[in-house]
């Protein structure tokens, strides 16, 4: 008789089943504990199909929208169902050109020519995908083959991209008879995708849109960010005009040893973006009172300000800093979460009355003696730090709450410069793997978190979620009232962030809970080939990641 295998669920369920059990079976004996429908398994820490079988004793787990794993997997499938139903509608030969994140869901641009029409059949096309619950197979072949049939297929982008993977075998999927290559986890089948929406745009473009961890229910209507989609725009344009577009074609440059020139050429454009600013502030000067620069977790404010500080001095301006955190509450004043803990993310942890009272007077002329904060004592005090305006000086202000406008609500709107700034990465891994904005931020903060605080990668994995939440009530919700929208993604930087963060990635055991995540992390580098980083110039943002940077000690 064959010997059982026990399962353990979260360490608060064991259940016994024979060998050889598909992960969909054991699901359905666990799926009272989720809101919506199981799309793949976590086995030991590994993300598998659910139609993998079980073949010895284990500890799992089950994905669904509503966790960041599941809601990638979710997204991910849907954009096979995409591809798929674009063949099926507009040809075989015309394909779905997926480019970045924008508003809970993912623009994407076709190469024919398209209309509000298009877009409706192709999101019927879908939904009857979906109601049809293909089956999406997974089937393990070699890269080399994986190449050929891509090859005849004339999808070039994959051919290139394979070009550099030193996997001897690839994943491909199936949905009915079109085959793909995705280098995460999909769901099982199409029937599980059930929720999202088609927005056309205009010319070949629409977004589609779907639940995401915040609002896992339903997908919301639309909003369009147009000051953010034309930033994202704008550098995908800047990446044709220099050949980049995608993974391979930055691979094709390193491999001929010319990443130095490229170098210089993407921290030009970064500085040239902060001139264009510094001068705008310029020509303005007689009113502009207050730069005020705020973006999600490592997208590189802190390098930013000092830079636009620089640039700003270079044409005469004095400008003076603030930081927010010098006016935290005392520790014993400052608000509770739920759970007791000291909730130092929210503006109300900031003594926003003594903030206003000093810009005030700083705007009157008059001398002031600003605080510090002592973090080890959580109190703030003064040691003499004293700051008197002159006509046209600028004071910078850069923090979490920096474009929220009750931190500075005694200046006029009019007297404010604001930047909103973030990591916009317009470089995919091929026209069907798009690249996470926040995938990039994720490895600086791992990079920077080991070399500044000596903490390993899933101690960032781990409070990656709450960073993630902060920036979804603090940060973003300010993105569209601000002056300018600064890119700070750095097309060459993934080759760069392989080097120093896959070391890192590869010491979280399997025995963590955020093995898996570490993992898919490790499969997208792969993706790239490393870059040195000798070429970096002190000043650049990367160096506030990984070190030696002119602005930090």
């Amino acid at each position: 008789m064959a010997k059982v295998i026990k399962v353990n669920f979260r360490d608060l369920e064991s259940k016994e089943y024979m060998p050889g059990i598909t992960l969909k079976e054991v699901a359905d004996d666990f799926k009272v504990n989720y809101n919506y429908p199981i799309l793949a398994a976590s086995v030991d820490n590994h993300s598998v199909s659910l139609l993998d079988q079980l073949t010895h004793s284990s500890k799992i787990d089950f994905y669904d929208r509503s966790s960041g794993t599941g809601n990638a997997i979710y997204g991910r499938t849907l954009q096979f169902i995409l591809v798929v139903a674009t063949k099926k509608v507009l040809g075989e030969n015309i394909d779905a050109i997926i480019h970045f994140s924008i508003d809970k869901g993912f623009y994407v641009e076709v190469d024919t020519d398209i209309d509000k029409d298009i877009v409706r059949k192709i999101e019927e096309k879908m939904h009857e995908i979906v109601r049809n619950d293909y089956i999406i197979s997974k089937v393990s072949v070699s890269r080399y083959d994986a190449i050929k049939y891509f090859k005849k297929k004339k999808q070039i982008d994959k051919v290139k991209v394979l070009k550099y993977i030193s996997n001897t075998y690839v994943n491909l999927y199936r949905i009915d008879d079109v085959y793909d290559y995705f280098y995460g986890e999909l769901a099982y089948r199409t029937g599980l995708i059930d929720d999202f929406k088609l927005t056309y745009i205009k010319d070949n473009g629409f977004v589609v849109s779907y639940p995401d961890v915040y609002n896992p229910e339903c997908t919301l209507e639309y909003k369009h960010h147009e000051k953010l989609f034309n930033a994202f725009l704008e550098y995908s344009k800047w990446g044709e005009s220099i050949g980049i577009n995608n993974a391979a074609d930055l691979n094709e440059i390193v491999s001929m040893g010319k990443y130095n020139e490229l170098i210089r050429l993407a921290e030009t454009h970064y500085n040239n973006q902060l001139a264009a600013i510094a001068e705008e502030i310029y020509q303005n000067k007689n009113k502009i009172k207050l730069v005020l620069i705020a973006g999600p977790s490592s997208s590189g404010k802190t390098t930013t300000s000092k830079k636009l500080e620089t640039y700003l001095q270079s044409k005469g301006l004095r400008t003076h800093q603030i930081s927010i955190d010098d006016y935290f509450l005392d520790r014993d004043k400052t608000p509770k979460l739920p759970n007791g803990e000291l909730d130092t993310e929210s503006l109300n942890a900031v003594d926003v009355t003594l903030f206003n009272k000093h810009l005030t007077k700083l705007f009157d002329g008059e001398r002031v003696e600003l605080p510090e904060y002592n973090f080890i004592l959580g109190k703030r005090e003064y040691r003499g730090k004293n700051l008197e305006l002159k006509e046209n000086d600028i004071i910078i202000i850069e923090g979490l709450h920096a474009l929220n406008d009750d931190l500075t609500i005694c200046v006029d709107r009019i007297n404010k410069y604001k930047i909103y700034i973030n990591a916009l990465t317009q470089l995919n891994i091929d026209n069907h793997n798009r690249i996470h904005t926040s995938d990039t931020r994720k490895l600086r903060r791992i990079i920077r978190d080991n070399q500044y605080r000596c903490y390993g990668a899933a101690e960032t994995l781990k409070m990656w979620k709450t960073i993630r939440e902060g920036e979804e009530k603090y940060v973003f919700p300010y993105q569209d009232d601000v002056n300018i929208i600064l890119n700070s993604a750095h097309i060459y930087e993934l080759g760069i962030l392989k080097t120093y963060a896959e070391p890192l990635l590869f010491a979280v055991p399997e025995t963590d809970p955020n093995y898996a995540e570490a993992l898919r992390l490790i499969n997208f580098l792969r993706n790239f080939l490393p870059i040195p980083s000798d070429y970096i110039p002190t000043d650049s943002i990367l160096r506030e990641f990984i070190g030696r940077s002119c602005f930090f000690k």
